[in-house]
């Protein structure tokens, strides 16, 4: 990898050495405002000579190939293929030189690896697709036992910021009642916070993923960020892992 940005982030979490994975900032773009300046999102309204010149960059720092997908808050895990932008909301690989890359801007991204580095997978977890089954999906599609996996939380709204109804609750208990203990009463009437890192950690757990690592971030408060709750025209950042 060459010309790093120095605010890009990288996982701290005891992946094998062959595993690589990072999160873009909106740092190191050719982006114009609101989207400045490195936006990866080709679907929020930027240039669109802008975005690929972003995403050339992206492959060029990396040194190896993204596989986008068509974001649609699922929980369709595929196979990663940099071909073809399937509609789906996770990826996973285990072929050298392939990122699974996910976009967000307030949504959860989960990456993936097995123990012994062999699979990689990347996982776009807004609240549809965590109650959905999005990470249970993931787990299963890497064919990998939940045992055998390490998940890395990456950056998103946080549970001082992320305000909810009484519907996005009820989807969450419905499925897990432990999940009761990531809500709290908001300020307003009749609507809650939500700990979206919490719920992560309770759908994880039920697949067998108890090794798990990251979160503590708020995309809305930290402008390094791109945040839909902060402003709705806003970029998109990524979270990509890949193995060597």
């Amino acid at each position: 990898m060459s010309d790093w940005p120095g605010d890009w982030i990288l996982p701290e979490w005891p992946a094998p050495s062959r595993v690589r994975a990072c999160v873009t900032t909106r740092e190191g773009g050719v982006s114009q405002a609101p989207f400045d300046s490195f936006n990866l999102g080709d679907h929020v309204g930027d240039a669109p000579n802008a975005v690929v010149a972003n995403r050339q960059q992206l492959q060029r720092v990396l040194g190896c190939e993204p596989a986008w997908m068509n974001q649609v808050h699922s929980s369709t895990a595929i196979e990663a293929d940099p071909q073809h932008r399937p509609t789906a909301d996770a990826s996973w690989t285990g072929e050298a030189g392939i990122a699974c890359a996910v976009l967000t801007a307030d949504c959860l991204p989960v990456l993936f690896c097995d123990r012994a580095g062999s699979r990689v997978a990347a996982a776009h977890a807004g609240w549809r697709g965590l109650a959905g089954g999005v990470l249970e999906a993931t787990v299963a599609a890497m064919a990998i036992p939940g045992d055998q996996l390490l998940a890395w939380l990456g950056p998103a709204i946080g549970p001082d910021a992320f305000e909810v109804g009484p519907e996005v609750r009820d989807a969450f208990v419905s499925r897990h009642a432990a999940a009761v203990d990531a809500f709290s009463a908001s300020r307003n009437a009749g609507r809650y916070m939500a700990d979206i890192y919490r719920l992560a950690e309770l759908h994880l757990a039920a697949c067998g993923v108890t090794a798990v690592f990251g979160g503590g971030y708020c995309t809305v408060g930290d402008p390094r960020f791109y945040s839909y709750r902060r402003a709705a025209r806003t970029g998109r950042f990524a979270s990509l892992i890949w193995l060597d």
